[in-house]
């Protein structure tokens, strides 16, 4: 596992921007073998889409041969809903790329079955040759998606109920109205993210320094879902130094240290 430290929001925003462009010019994707992404929602990666669309307005990287499965979404609200998943992708990224319209997935949490509709998800997945690069954020309880703690680390995609924390975080979109927060979802489960070539994981801010150190210094456990990263063989996770506060100094100083040797993806482009 790899640990990026940067110093603020914006700084680890751009650097995992650069490191997912940096990878799709790489792997050369084309309508033959195109590149599959992982992508998530929420507030950690709105830093890191807008400095995307700032690369592809520059022509540094195209999104045409680009085929995207969306982690979660809640159950019950249509896609047009102002707060499904749905409309944040389209909105905050989608609309400003040139990203092809079939080529983009997102679980139906409407769908009149949803054991099939995440069935067929999965399945999806497969035919699609996997996912080259999933990216995703944690919760200050470390669920990954909406895996909560004490979900399965082995899990497939699947209806998951939520926690008051998740609801009480979630909130503050529905009118600060815990009440409003849908209370289930579909999302990938943490075997589907692992099944990834490559995880990169965004963490940002004091609020989420304690899961932090749970994924980086403690065991794995299924009560913080994030510390399944460990077992991936190519995970990355690029923090800001708020969201490092609870990590020992020695743990700190090597993962600092270690990075020195490794190309910043500001170079690869």
């Amino acid at each position: 596992m790899r640990l990026i430290i940067e110093p603020n929001y914006d700084s680890l925003s751009k650097w995992a921007a650069n490191y997912v462009a940096a990878k799709i010019n790489k792997a050369k994707p084309s309508a033959e073998k195109p590149f599959v992404l992982g992508l998530p929602t929420g507030s950690s990666p709105i830093g890191m889409y807008k400095h995307l669309i700032e690369l592809y307005k520059k022509g540094i990287v195209s999104f045409e041969h680009i085929i995207t499965f969306n982690m979660d979404e809640y159950v019950g609200l249509p896609q047009n809903h102002e707060q499904s998943y749905h409309t944040f992708m389209w909105e905050t990224f989608f609309n400003h790329i040139n990203i092809k319209k079939e080529h983009v997935n997102i679980l139906d949490g409407t769908a009149p079955d949803l054991e099939k509709e995440c069935a067929a998800y999965e399945e999806k997945i497969k035919k699609a040759g996997g996912i080259d690069l999933f990216l995703g954020g944690i919760g200050t309880d470390g669920h990954l998606a909406f895996n909560m703690p004490g979900s399965s680390l082995s899990s497939r995609t699947r209806v998951k109920t939520l926690t008051n924390e998740t609801l009480l975080a979630n909130s503050r979109f529905f009118d600060n109205d815990m009440n409003k927060v849908p209370k289930t979802a579909v999302t990938v489960g943490i075997g589907t993210v692992l099944d990834a070539k490559e995880v990169l994981i965004i963490v940002n801010g004091f609020a989420k320094a304690n899961a932090l150190q749970h994924v980086i210094e403690d065991s794995v456990s299924q009560m913080w879902p994030i510390s399944a990263l460990q077992l991936h063989p190519q995970s990355i996770i690029v923090a800001d130094e708020a969201a490092c506060a609870e990590l020992k100094v020695a743990t700190y100083n090597y993962f600092k240290d270690i990075e020195k040797n490794h190309l910043n993806p500001d170079n690869l482009l």
